[in-house]
């Protein structure tokens, strides 16, 4: 039982040790959205999806719901870090209730200035999820006069 309780007590110092290392590098924004992403999923039925796979080798997915050139809704998916889980999750929360013309504008350096940087390391992780979403407005507008496309998206 003891022994027990001391891994325990051990665990916890551990993850607090690693908590205060992440905030010496990473803003709040980034260490809160890899805690808790929002809008983690593929929608089943969205008008616009992509799917890049980065230099490193991170795979991120996300999709649209696209009404009046506004987007409704935007999720993500990633087989990524945790910095590409928060680029992923803060780029949905960006881009929700936005015109497609606004979204457009979304470019890496407009997103790390929204987060508050990232390490030179971990900017590619931007880079994909702003590429990713770009490539989905793309898809969008690629399939909106014909509708039928989307049900055959290679994925």
């Amino acid at each position: 039982m003891e022994e027990s309780i001391m891994k325990e007590d051990f665990t916890e110092r551990l993850q607090e040790r690693i908590i205060q290392n992440l905030r010496e590098i990473y803003t709040p924004m980034i260490i809160n959205h890899w805690q808790n992403p929002e809008n983690w999923g593929i929608m089943n039925v969205a008008n616009g999806y992509a799917k890049i796979t980065g230099p490193c080798g991170d795979t991120m997915e996300i999709s649209l719901k696209v009404e009046d050139r506004r987007i409704e809704k935007c999720t993500f998916d990633t087989d990524g870090c945790g910095v590409s889980i928060a680029c992923g999750s803060i780029v949905t929360e960006i881009v929700r209730d936005r015109t497609l013309a606004e979204a457009r504008k979304i470019t890496q350096d407009r997103f790390l200035k929204h987060c508050g940087g990232l390490p030179e390391v971990d900017k590619h992780c931007a880079l994909l999820a702003v590429n990713t979403l770009q490539k989905a407005i793309d898809d969008y507008e690629s399939t909106k006069s014909e509708s039928w496309k989307g049900l055959y998206r290679r994925t």
